[in-house]
């Protein structure tokens, strides 16, 4: 259960007065046009003040449906989009892949935080912290959401020296394919399609079930069961406890 703000002061008391405190949050309050709630600002400024008691997530360990605190490094940025949402409002949205040393995931940023990739106040190597991000299942992958309730934070104090050293992206696959399920569509958050399927690859180790997304659904669509195939860079994601295999944009699917 998340704090409340006049919890969350109970962590600063010390730092700051509580006429402060509630004045601080009124002004970022006008100055997010009132679409962020007075405790979720509450925690920005205890995470600012290096309070911040709730514990960094590691994105190894993201599950789909729930909300997190992580801090990664950006790898990869896709260019901006503009799309019409169902209620025929205009909208924005870039999707970025960052990393920790644990993992990597997606992080989609929408509307007015799109605008921070256009001026390039983040880039690639840019350090980010993310906030009360919904983790979902979205376009290539575990995806974070900085929505309504989600804020952003830009090269914050608290983020370590990432190692790049330690993301193995020569991760293979070889093996037989044995399955493929039926294809899924989905609609995404933007209106448009999405497509994912399941396959399954014997190698030396055993049968290992992948996660196979949209483009990538294409590809394997070439090849039957039997073919002997070599998948790279894929993601290893955790759901329920399991670690699971994405193949999403970045990844290669080939015949051996």
């Amino acid at each position: 259960m998340h704090k409340n703000k006049d919890q969350l002061y109970e962590d600063i008391k010390d730092l700051i007065t509580k006429n402060k405190f509630e004045k601080e949050i009124k002004n970022r309050k006008k100055e997010y046009d009132d679409l962020i709630d007075e405790n979720t600002l509450a925690l920005l400024i205890v995470d600012e003040l290096g309070r911040n008691k709730q514990n960094v997530s590691k994105i190894a360990d993201l599950e789909p449906g729930s909300e997190c605190i992580v801090i990664g490094k950006i790898i990869g940025i896709s260019e901006p989009r503009n799309f019409k949402r169902k209620n025929g409002s205009s909208g924005r949205v870039v999707n970025l892949e960052i990393t920790d040393g644990t993992g990597t995931c997606g992080l989609a940023l929408w509307d007015k935080d799109v605008d921070l990739v256009k001026n390039k106040t983040v880039q690639e190597g840019t350090s980010l912290k993310v906030v009360n991000g919904y983790i979902k299942d979205g376009f290539n992958g575990l995806e974070i959401n900085v929505g309504k309730w989600g804020l952003l934070e830009v090269e914050p104090e608290d983020a370590p020296d990432f190692d790049d050293k330690k993301i193995d992206n020569t991760k293979k696959i070889k093996g037989e394919l044995v399955e493929m399920e039926p294809t899924r569509a989905f609609f995404k958050d933007s209106g448009e399609f999405g497509f994912v399927t399941n396959i399954k690859i014997k190698d030396d180790e055993g049968i290992k079930q992948l996660v196979i997304w949209d483009e990538k659904v294409k590809e394997i669509q070439r090849f039957k069961q039997g073919d002997s195939l070599i998948i790279e860079n894929f993601d290893m994601r955790q759901k329920n406890g399991n670690k699971e295999i994405h193949v999403n944009g970045k990844g290669t699917i080939k015949k051996l």
